[in-house]
């Protein structure tokens, strides 16, 4: 055994590996279930490579699949070595590969292994398991086209606009006149009681009322947060599914939205919370709200079944343990037939001409539930969208022990993008720019390259802190409900927040996906955890810097084709600085954003034009982009 490790003998760029697809290389090593795939391994010829093979293993199974890369042709200073196989010669369905490449110098056998499925590392360990990953999906895999050039706008509905129209009160529910006075019920450390009971009046009315807002921005589709009929201001508690709250303008509100929403081209869609309901609901019924029935008071129930008890009544599964959602039996026939089934709640929206549905918590939904549902979907609308909650890698997710198969074709088209929006914050925070080209590379090699455009790419929601405030300080960590109410950016930790927001959401609207706007993002709102992320719009009191930065911003991503449909082209990372490139027939876009310490300079090739930041030199032939800063350029 050698006494150097192998990563002290070789540079990043001594061996390379790129996958082809269709003669071009591409990002994505995702391939469907007919896809030939192709990979070319580069090795400096100096180091004197024989024999590289592809050792490549199939998730969960016991099976594996060795083949030995040919000799092609000599690059530079590079050795190129091919391999190609047809995936139906390898498995017959979809599924998810994991593989690594072994090769021979001299008497040693070393492993090129995956470091972010695209870049690797070298080891002498044949038991190393950091493998690069392949996910197979189902040849029919296909996301609406229509989505992939949108700007979505997320609606905590309470929250963004009291409307001019009047709607009925609930006997229990505490009204807050005080649009602009903070948010007075919380609880002072997570997990603690809040009732969650006080609304600001927010309305499906409002939101028409400020639709010409919405599409001056440059929005043209809004997610909004669950409206189905609930106890609380966030409704993610669900009493009654196959009714609109009252208190957001009930149905006639929502099919006026439609309608206004469908005038001006754009689209809604809404947060289907169908793991859980409340237990003041018309199926659990607890606290009798509902009359004499429900699952809680009455044993012959035809919701009985639709929950776990353990002891009855008073003992049931609920999400998290938290007794006030009981958490529904999605695998029960009854239960997915209400929600899912062709007659179902999600049917019935999908119907009324919503575009879409965004599913909460889809690590805990079943496969089979999912399956059923995505399959409703399109065949009620063919272009339907179906977007899960997913917090990690949705190509290779495990939740509660199991594989999770969202990208394999029958259940999403895209999930909410936490880990691209984990490793932005990163970055911009600390100029580390190897945390967010780790992120890119891992999340976008991972997918098929239809789904990276189906992404939700956010960078705050209603269940993190503002991106302000996170961007601005670290004194909202560890700090308590009654900390947290009073919480203020600085006049200088706000200056320095707003440049770092600007090379924060121009990396969210330019990478693959369709970039979210959670309400007052735009706006310059601030707050801690939720509920302090969850602040009324502050209409009149607006950030218009920030917000014209946002216009500019939708602008461009509806003008550049590259950055709605191109896949990425390159990556660069160094210094703080990270730089990538989109292309699409033809166009090609490059954005730019240094978080370093220094300005960074590159040169501006014939036929480029600067669209936003940066600055380009008179010649026109060198482009600077500034510390806290970016470039967006067209070549």
């Amino acid at each position: 055994m050698l006494a150097l490790d192998p990563r002290d003998i070789y540079d990043k760029n001594s061996i390379i590996l790129k996958n082809k697809r269709n003669g071009c290389y591409t990002f994505s090593k995702a391939y469907s279930t007919k896809d030939k795939v192709s990979l070319e391994l580069f090795t400096e010829r100096t180091l004197g490579v024989f024999a590289p093979k592809l050792n490549l293993r199939a998730d969960g199974l016991n099976f594996a699949y060795t083949a030995d890369f040919s000799y092609d042709r000599t690059d530079g200073k590079y050795d190129v070595y091919i391999l190609e196989f047809d995936v139906s010669a390898v498995c017959g369905a979809p599924t998810l590969l994991f593989y690594k490449i072994s090769y021979s110098v001299g008497d040693n056998r070393i492993y090129f292994c995956s470091k972010n499925n695209v870049d690797g590392y070298l080891t002498y360990d044949r038991n190393a398991r950091d493998e690069f990953k392949m996910l197979i999906y189902s040849n029919d895999l296909e996301t609406p086209k229509w989505f992939h050039g949108c700007v979505m706008y997320h609606i905590f509905v309470d929250r963004f606009c009291k409307g001019s129209k009047a709607v009925p009160i609930r006997d229990d529910a505490i009204i807050n006149e005080d649009w602009y006075g903070g948010v007075p019920q919380y609880g002072n450390r997570p997990g603690d009681f809040c009732a969650n009971n006080m609304f600001f009046g927010g309305t499906l009315w409002g939101i028409i009322e400020k639709l010409d807002y919405l599409q001056s921005l440059g929005v043209n589709v809004l997610y909004l947060s669950p409206i189905f009929e609930a106890y609380s201001n966030h409704k993610y508690d669900t009493g009654d599914y196959s009714k609109v709250d009252e208190m957001f303008g009930g149905d006639k509100a929502l099919d006026a939205l439609i309608d206004e929403c469908n005038k001006r081209g754009m689209h809604i869609i809404l947060d289907g919370v169908f793991n859980h309901t409340g237990d003041d609901s018309i199926y659990f019924n607890k606290h009798g709200r509902y009359g004499k029935g429900g699952a809680y008071r009455d044993k012959s129930s035809p919701y009985l079944s639709w929950y776990s008890f353990t002891r009855y009544p008073d003992s049931y599964d609920s999400w998290w343990g938290i007794e006030i959602l009981p958490r529904l039996c999605t695998s029960n026939p009854a239960v997915e037939e209400y929600l899912a089934g062709e007659y179902g709640i999600a049917a019935k929206y999908l119907k009324k001409g919503i575009s879409g549905l965004r599913l909460d918590v889809a690590d805990e939904l079943p496969d089979s539930f999912l399956e059923r549902l995505k399959k409703t979907a399109k065949g009620t609308r063919k272009d339907a969208v179906i977007i899960g909650e997913v917090w990690e890698n949705a190509a290779d997710k495990c939740a509660y022990g199991k594989r999770r198969k969202y990208f394999r074709g029958s259940q999403l088209d895209g999930v909410m993008n936490y880990p691209i929006k984990d490793g932005i914050v990163s970055y911009v925070n600390s100029g580390d720019s190897q945390s967010i080209k780790d992120a890119v590379c891992d999340i976008y090699s991972s997918y098929p390259a239809s789904c990276s455009l189906s992404l939700m790419n956010i960078v705050g929601t209603h269940d993190t802190e503002r991106i302000l405030t996170v961007l601005g300080t670290e004194r909202y960590k560890g700090m308590c409900g009654n900390e947290l109410k009073d919480l203020v950016l600085s006049e200088e930790e706000l200056k320095t927040a707003e440049k770092k927001l600007r090379c924060a959401s121009v990396l969210q609207f330019t990478l693959p996906g369709v970039p979210s706007v959670y309400y007052g993002d735009e706006a310059g709102v601030q707050g801690g955890r939720d509920p302090f992320c969850r602040l009324p719009f502050p209409w009149g009191r607006e950030n218009k810097e920030i917000t014209e930065h946002y216009k500019m911003l939708c602008k461009i991503r509806r003008e550049e084709k590259a950055l709605c449909a191109g896949e990425i082209e390159s990556i660069d990372a160094c210094g703080g600085v990270f730089c990538f490139s989109r292309c699409c027939d033809g166009e090609k876009i490059t954005v730019c954003v240094n978080m370093g310490d220094k300005e960074h300079f590159f040169d501006a090739h014939e036929n480029c034009s600067l669209i936003y930041g940066g600055k380009i030199d008179e010649d026109g032939k060198k482009i600077t982009v500034l510390p806290c800063s970016f470039a967006i350029v067209k070549n």
